[in-house]
């Protein structure tokens, strides 16, 4: 037992050293152009590369097999029908394919990226309503790996009206950082998206955080990238609406996403850190709505009183 915990620490610290202790911001705007070359043949050695370090890339579901590009592979699409929305109104779906991380209760604005290892909600995101908003409520980090589907969608029917991108550093956000690096997610590029619900009560906030290697954001509401190139504003207005589970946009390499919610919400059954999930699954219960809607059904179901008479 202690030759096996010797060999993962060693190989935790190699992970740690070969993804952070190296020039990230050049070997991420490197990667990035060189997932861009449309090659056929470099793109299925490349490939054949990649699932020597990502064993479980899996092309099942994908909507095409054949790729001009590392990108598009990054970026691919599903087969039709693939994920399945929860559709009932109380539910919060997950945004994407992830393993939750950190999950549960936000201690006043406190919030934790591993254990021991807290951050503000001030440090994450500048807008002191939305600080005010998600105070005591809840939140759940979805880290995408590498080899995961890499597009996010609308985790509740919803309007975006603007996007606040924050640029920063490109550490990795896998968990071997996760426990080195205090306030990683704080550091990193990312970008909050508040959005306004259309059905339900309470309030969703999702904050991509990207990493090393790519670190762009595409949403297709911005005519931009959001990546280490982009020179615009940082607060940026849209107007997009979206269905529940439509997508919203992708990521062109694996990182993380956090939603945030009120405290009208819990995280629904079954959700706990470790746990692989797929977009559409619940996430998140509205506690208020679902009592609600027990209360309607046991009321339809219960016999009038003029019926026992």
């Amino acid at each position: 037992m202690t030759t096996i915990l010797q060999s993962l620490s060693q190989h935790e610290q190699l992970n740690f050293l070969l993804t952070n202790r190296i020039p990230r911001r050049a070997l991420t705007q490197f990667m990035g152009w060189y997932s861009r070359i449309e090659n056929r043949s470099l793109t299925r050695a490349s490939l054949r590369l990649w699932r020597t370090f990502a064993a479980d890339l899996d092309l099942e579901e994908a909507e095409q097999r054949e790729f001009a590009s590392l990108h598009d592979c990054f970026t691919r699409r599903l087969k039709p029908g693939a994920r399945t929305i929860d559709a009932r109104a109380d539910i919060v779906v997950s945004p994407c394919d992830a393993i939750v991380g950190e999950c549960g209760s936000i201690d006043g604005t406190r919030v934790f990226q591993a254990k021991g290892f807290p951050y503000e909600l001030g440090e994450l995101m500048p807008d002191t309503g939305l600080q005010e908003r998600y105070r005591n409520g809840r939140y759940v980090t979805l880290r995408l790996k590498s080899s995961m589907y890499h597009r996010f969608h609308a985790p509740v029917a919803c309007t975006v009206d603007d996007i606040t991108y924050i640029s920063g550093d490109t550490w990795n956000v896998n968990p071997v950082a996760l426990r080195r690096i205090e306030k990683l997610y704080c550091r990193n590029e990312r970008a909050v998206v508040p959005l306004s619900q259309l059905a339900t009560a309470g309030s969703v906030c999702l904050v991509p955080v990207a990493a090393i290697l790519v670190a762009s954001m595409k949403f297709h509401c911005l005519p931009d990238d959001l990546d280490l190139h982009y020179q615009g504003p940082n607060r940026i207005r849209c107007s997009a609406r979206y269905k529940k589970g439509e997508e919203m946009g992708y990521f062109q390499h694996g990182s993380t996403i956090i939603v945030f919610a009120t405290s009208n919400y819990l995280l629904s059954a079954g959700v706990c850190q470790g746990q692989t999930i797929r977009m559409g699954q619940a996430l998140l219960t509205d506690t208020a709505a679902a009592a609600q809607q027990r209360a309607s059904n046991h009321s339809e179901e219960s016999p009038s009183r003029e019926t026992l008479d």
